[in-house]
């Protein structure tokens, strides 16, 4: 018995895939954002609330709430970036722009584009990020995690920036010919 998995069964767990990691994104990120609010105008020992990080950010805020706000920020700022891609893939499921009989069209260089944008930013922000931790690992701010503090992998979603823009070109290769094409007939 030979069980076939098609293409739209595949597209549906994506879908779902994509919202789960959409939610905890989101989760992430509005719980460092009330986090950081409440550390730095409400109450100092919410620093504690900042999961695995917590130790290396009560030292860092203890330190300087300046080098506190701008290392939290930056890692708002990922987290932000990280959740606004799953919208941007969410939004292109649920929006059907994507025509099966001619897949090469502007939606989708636009939805590739978006990702390339959001994944540069991530990397940008992430690989700044790192640096200052480890600027403030070298002024005396205790041992970063960059892994706990959600930064670390700067390189790898540059990369897939570069993997992004280069499927940009490739589908607006494929939007040339298929207009081409569609001339011809």
């Amino acid at each position: 018995m030979e069980i076939k998995i098609t293409t739209n069964q595949i597209l549906k767990v994506l879908c779902v895939l994509s919202w789960v990691i959409f939610i905890g994104l989101c989760v992430e990120a509005g719980a460092l954002i009330v986090n950081t609010v409440i550390t730095v105008f409400i109450n100092p020992s919410g620093v504690q609330n900042f999961w695995e990080a917590s130790d290396y950010l009560s030292n860092l805020y203890a330190l300087d709430k300046g080098h506190f706000c701008v290392l939290t920020s930056l890692m708002i700022i990922v987290s932000v970036f990280k959740a606004l891609m799953f919208y941007v893939i969410l939004n292109m499921f649920y929006n059907k722009k994507l025509n099966i009989a001619q897949p090469f069209s502007n939606e989708l260089a636009k939805f590739i584009l978006n990702l390339f944008y959001l994944a540069l930013g991530i990397g940008l922000f992430s690989r700044y990020a790192m640096k200052y931790a480890i600027w403030l690992q070298e002024q005396g701010a205790g041992i970063a995690d960059l892994e706990s503090l959600d930064i670390a992998g700067a390189d790898v979603w540059l990369f897939m920036a570069v993997i992004f823009f280069l499927i940009v070109q490739l589908v607006k290769k494929g939007i040339e010919i298929q207009n081409e094409n569609d001339l011809t007939i």
